[in-house]
């Protein structure tokens, strides 16, 4: 594995979302290998291990071993905190926003960085960045995310965001705030979600998307 690609890009970069969806894809795929080879190395003789927590400690020991690990006392040096939901406690520094995210709702971390590919893909202008890893030793390991801040911008309307995913090519489904368009289903694209700025430009800063 060339590890020249755990160094995050630039924002200002052309293809700057292309370019940090491969170095999360490099990452995805290192801990998938690791995982595969940890499970064979150990599966009989630890029964009792879960995949999730193999998951877990794997992503420890590859985030400390190339500088992506915060200890979870110095998460609070990220920025002030913000608004935190069901997944995310975020951060606000500057211009930036850190996302520090449970797990909750994908119960995996591979899971997570799946689905930030995807968001990345569908949604560019507000695309993730990973941060780093965090948690307690020998316990729970949390993504780091950022994006860019949005500002200026108020929770957009539900009718806007209905517009703005039929311009992105996807139909609406029989639910509020649920789309698909034959290849991802996107879903919960409520206002708390999608912000509107002064200019009237949407944003998609949070979806919960799989792949058909």
């Amino acid at each position: 594995m060339d590890y020249d690609i755990l160094k995050s890009v630039s924002q200002g970069s052309d293809g700057a979302q292309d370019a940090e969806n491969s170095r999360i894809a490099a990452i995805a795929d290192e801990l998938r290998r690791r995982s595969k080879l940890y499970e064979a190395q150990h599966g009989d003789g630890q029964p009792h291990v879960s995949p999730f927590e193999i998951e877990q400690r794997i992503t420890e020991s590859f985030a400390k071993e190339h500088g992506l690990w915060i200890p979870i006392d110095a998460v609070f040096d990220l920025g002030t905190p913000g608004p935190s939901g069901n997944e995310n406690d975020t951060y606000v520094s500057n211009d930036i926003i850190y996302k520090v995210n449970n797990l909750l709702n994908s119960g995996s971390i591979l899971r997570l960085l799946d689905k930030v590919r995807m968001h990345n893909e569908i949604f560019p202008d507000t695309y993730y960045r990973l941060h780093a890893f965090t948690g307690f030793d020998g316990r729970t390991v949390m993504p780091i995310m950022k994006q860019d801040l949005v500002k200026n911008a108020e929770p957009a309307p539900q009718i806007s965001i209905d517009t703005y995913m039929a311009a992105l090519g996807f139909n609406h489904e029989n639910a509020v705030g649920r789309y698909s368009n034959g290849t991802f289903i996107v879903w919960d694209l409520i206002p708390r979600n999608v912000l509107v700025d002064r200019d009237g430009d949407i944003f998609v800063v949070d979806a919960e998307i799989k792949r058909i």
